[in-house]
């Protein structure tokens, strides 16, 4: 079936890199996307009555036709209409699906193929450009983003003795011995994947595999990425992480245990501000980077992209359309409907929008992504299916990372 739809997209792709005035008529893009996930009226609203009316007026001729869907049903749509050779012209991809889809020949190469990308390109985070590789090409321009920084309780700090948020991992083995006893959790995270633990493993100075991707023994399994997670190991065997980390689900969740009190801190993104205005409007959360270890302050990339299917037929309006994604208008319309941009560049005005983003866009100057590869799914689990027993004291956390070394370099050479 594969074969089959690759084959069909490859074919659909052909039929056009039609403009508006090539044709003599208008161009209609139609565009899948999630902006109300959630019931978020605030994006889908600045979406469809300021930034399409916006692009349509520069670019007579092009109609964009939006579609929002559920998040969690836009992967399944998009899986069913590639079989079925529906596809529509743009997409707000997840970053976890380009290298999926762009392996099946579902998602466009960019790079080479549209004018302009790579100024594009070079505007954009670094850390998010990455999530929209695969294979050494890139298959879509990093629409909006986010990262994990150390969001601290201030009341806790104080009853650990510390006036400031832990800046290195020496510093969280301070706030840790202060709390010893007092009843509240040092740090706590709701698991082991890769937006959990790849965070401390770069800040350790390691890493998941070599620049190529093209293995994992050697990298993960070194001193360096070890030493990042012995760090959690060691703070949880002194009681100072709870097990919700390891994944019991009777534990209070980190949006709750945070304002709560029982723990200190945690690693969280941008969405949460609100969230904790409205359920606990007496909390103020203290952002911060990520302790630094010996490779520095290194957090995770999220976010979303925008892609270009191959079975557009209007691949020059589309082009219109990718560029018009990174414009100053588009970027910062979409932060004060709460998107973090993708370029550093808006970072100033984007902060008096919206201040709290001013932490975050600090940590993404270093951030980066998770494996761009077709089973970043099942990285996640070998992660979390191998750390669990070096929590639990079953297993040293250099023969668990051995272990899952091991399999992901299978899943390597599968893309080789």
């Amino acid at each position: 079936m594969i074969a089959v739809t690759t084959a069909g997209l490859l074919l659909a792709g052909c039929s056009g890199g039609g403009s508006p005035s090539a044709s003599g008529s208008d161009v209609t893009l139609t565009f899948w996307g999630t902006y109300g996930n959630g019931g978020n009226s605030a994006q889908t609203d600045e979406l469809q009555n300021e930034l399409i009316p916006a692009f349509e007026k520069d670019n007579p001729g092009i109609k964009v036709e939006y579609v929002d869907m559920p998040y969690d049903g836009l992967k399944q749509k998009l899986t069913t209409s590639a079989a079925g050779g529906e596809l529509p012209d743009l997409i707000r991809s997840d970053i976890g699906w380009v290298a999926q889809f762009a392996k099946l020949g579902v998602f466009k190469q960019l790079d080479g193929t549209m004018p302009g990308f790579e100024d594009l390109a070079s505007a954009v985070y670094p850390g998010t450009l990455e999530t929209t590789s695969w294979n050494g090409h890139y298959y879509g321009i990093p629409l909006n983003t986010n990262t994990r920084v150390l969001v601290t309780n201030s009341d806790t700090l104080k009853k650990a003795g510390m006036t400031a948020p832990p800046a290195t991992f020496d510093d969280l083995k301070k706030l840790a011995t202060g709390l010893a006893g007092t009843g509240t959790f040092a740090f706590a995270d709701s698991g082991l994947n890769a937006w959990n633990v790849m965070p401390w493993i770069w800040s350790a100075g390691g890493d998941i595999t070599d620049a190529d991707l093209t293995v994992s023994t050697g990298y993960l399994n070194s001193p360096e990425s070890v030493a990042g997670v012995q760090l959690l190991v060691d703070l949880y065997k002194e009681g100072q992480i709870p097990n919700l980390i390891t994944g019991n689900s009777g534990a209070t969740g980190t949006s709750d245990g945070l304002p709560g009190g029982q723990y200190a801190s945690i690693l969280d993104g941008p969405w949460m501000q609100d969230i904790w205005a409205g359920q606990y409007p007496g909390f103020t959360p203290v952002y911060s980077p990520v302790p630094a270890g010996k490779g520095g302050s290194i957090s995770v990339v999220g976010g979303e992209s925008l892609v270009v299917t191959e079975a557009t037929a209007h691949a020059d309006a589309a082009y219109k359309f990718v560029e018009f994604s990174q414009s100053e208008t588009y970027q910062l319309g979409m932060a004060k409907a709460g998107q973090m941009s993708v370029k550093p560049e808006f970072a100033k005005k984007q902060a008096a929008l919206v201040p709290y983003f001013a932490a975050f866009a600090d940590q993404l100057a270093t951030a980066r992504a998770r494996l761009p590869i077709p089973q970043a799914g099942e990285v996640d689990t070998i992660l979390n299916d191998e750390l669990v027993p070096a929590f639990e004291g079953k297993a040293t956390v250099a023969d668990a990372l051995t272990s899952a070394a091991k399999k992901i370099d299978a899943l390597l050479a599968a893309n080789h």
